[in-house]
């Protein structure tokens, strides 16, 4: 049985266990419940957890080592509630195996999927392009990093060794996949353009940068996109 169907079934006997001690006071059916469960973890171990209940909003009861704690705010009706609770063992047994086994395994799961997405690496796509003319005798230099994770990444335009300080960098924008989106641009004179390059570092690429060359020969086939100028693409390996 997965999670999310465990968790809804005992969620239905959670609610007629406390609709049962209910029914002869002042409660009136249908009423909204609100669980929310939660674990302390110290240097990667279960220290703590517990489960709390909501009545129609407000604080009304929570369980927490193996102990049903009514809420003082919600009176005699949430100490009734506790008692109706643990008036069998089974019921003690099954509360105590959610807050202390079932609900922890779930939550670290859950953390541990999140640390590996986290840790993964996604190297980049770039490609250069040529924007609007800027003016007579000088070109506009696009180049475009994406599908790259995680967000940091440094792109410049170089020529040799030595940046360019008119490098103009975008926002970084998040593709629909989770991954990033860069484009740096650098305005130059018309008869400058021929030894430019794009450099993108990233830590997927382990020290192996991108390197995307402004000039014919090291670009390679010429594409010819609608509506813009000659594009080259280049991908890490």
């Amino acid at each position: 049985m997965d999670l999310e169907t465990l968790f809804c079934i005992h969620f239905i006997q959670f609610s007629e266990k406390f609709y049962g001690p209910t029914s002869e006071l002042i409660f009136e059916y249908p009423f909204e419940l609100q669980m929310t469960e939660g674990c302390e973890v110290h240097s990667g171990k279960l220290s703590g957890s517990f489960l709390r209940i909501a009545y129609q909003g407000s604080d009304f009861m929570s369980f927490q080592n193996k102990s049903c704690l009514p809420s003082p705010l919600a009176g005699n009706a949430a100490k009734r509630v506790c008692k109706g609770f643990y008036q069998h063992q089974c019921d003690k047994d099954r509360i105590s195996h959610l807050i202390s086994d079932t609900f922890p395994r779930f939550l670290l799961g859950l953390l541990d999927a999140k640390r590996a997405h986290l840790q993964g690496q996604v190297k980049p796509e770039a490609w250069l392009s040529l924007g609007p003319s800027p003016g007579p005798g000088h070109l506009l230099l696009l180049c475009h990093v994406s599908g790259f994770y995680p967000k940091p990444v440094w792109v410049r335009w170089m020529r040799g060794e030595q940046e360019q300080p008119g490098t103009q960098r975008g926002d970084i924008l998040p593709n629909a996949d989770g991954t990033w989106y860069l484009q740096a641009t650098l305005e130059v004179a018309a008869g400058e353009a021929a030894d430019l390059s794009c450099r993108v570092k990233h830590s997927s690429l382990e020290g192996q940068d991108i390197v995307l060359y402004w000039g014919e020969k090291e670009l390679g086939p010429r594409l010819e996109m609608p509506g813009g100028g000659p594009q080259h693409r280049g991908r890490a390996s």
